[in-house]
């Protein structure tokens, strides 16, 4: 006989958040309802504010480790209850956990004032139970509408964000086609440059920032700012150098004007001798 498949284990819950109706009085009997989406019923009934009760009843409904052949079933769930001496009290709790379809436990605590209350008692339990659970449910669509509302936010700022950068770009585009034919012109204008000299031209196609989505619009934003950074050190670099060539280049010109006047007068010489020997022959 093949061993049994070990059971799933129930979906633990972080909150121990617990919600309490306000309390039902009846000819001397009281009731009010305790519930949680997490907690226990057993953990229900041990709070002390309801420790001295006639009657704690209670309820749970949680996922069941059954699971459905086809995925669009709804799932299934365990429900458990207690009458704890008020008959099928417990059974009438737990219909509210499945009206309302809510998973967690609750507890209806009922201090018994002598008189019998007939049938309408189950109406009290009800009633206690649905108000301690919409008051659940009520703080759960609170937060589910606070969360919505800051992914509203931020999906708005993502937009603005985004169209920022959608105007920006080509702005970093022109810039960089500006700033490489600055660099090009200081490098030919030095004697390394003119070895070798690098082409810099604007790409042939620009993207179209529009269709981009945002994570990419911001890495582009983040190369084309770096690619601007990088061709102004060049620049800076280039006009370093050029500076450095001035001086040397007016050295160079000036011993070229000394050699040109110290030459003059020796051709003018060779002239003059060449001009007698002419004369004499």
């Amino acid at each position: 006989m093949p061993p049994k498949r070990a059971l799933s284990p129930t979906p633990s819950h972080t909150s121990a958040a617990i919600y309490r109706s306000s309390s039902i009085t009846d000819r001397s009997s009281r009731f009010t309802a305790i519930y949680s989406p997490s907690l226990t019923a057993k953990q229900l009934q041990s709070k002390p504010d309801v420790s001295d009760a006639t009657h704690r009843i209670t309820a749970s409904r949680t996922p069941s480790t059954q699971r459905s052949l086809t995925p669009s079933q709804q799932p299934f769930y365990t429900t458990t209850h207690s009458d704890d001496g008020e008959k099928y009290a417990g059974k009438a709790l737990a219909s509210v956990l499945s009206d309302l379809n809510v998973e967690g436990s609750i507890i209806v605590a009922r201090w018994y004032g002598g008189i019998m209350l007939g049938p309408v008692r189950f109406e009290h339990i009800k009633n206690c139970a649905r108000e301690a659970i919409s008051k659940y449910l009520n703080s759960t669509q609170q937060q589910q509408s606070q969360v919505k509302k800051a992914r509203t936010v931020t999906d708005d700022d993502e937009e603005k964000r985004r169209a920022d950068l959608i105007r920006v770009l080509p702005e970093r585009d022109r810039s960089i086609s500006v700033l490489r034919g600055l660099l090009a012109e200081k490098q030919l204008a030095t004697e390394s440059a003119l070895q070798k000299v690098e082409k810099f031209v604007s790409p042939a196609k620009v993207p179209e920032y529009s269709k981009l989505p945002l994570k990419t619009l911001e890495n582009l934003e983040r190369a084309r700012d770096a690619t601007i950074g990088w061709i102004l050190a060049q620049i800076e670099k280039a006009e370093v150098v050029q500076q450095a060539e001035i001086p040397q280049q007016a050295q160079v010109a000036e011993k070229a004007e000394v050699a040109q006047q110290v030459g003059a007068p020796q051709e003018a010489e060779v002239a003059e001798k060449t001009e007698v020997a002419s004369d004499a022959g």
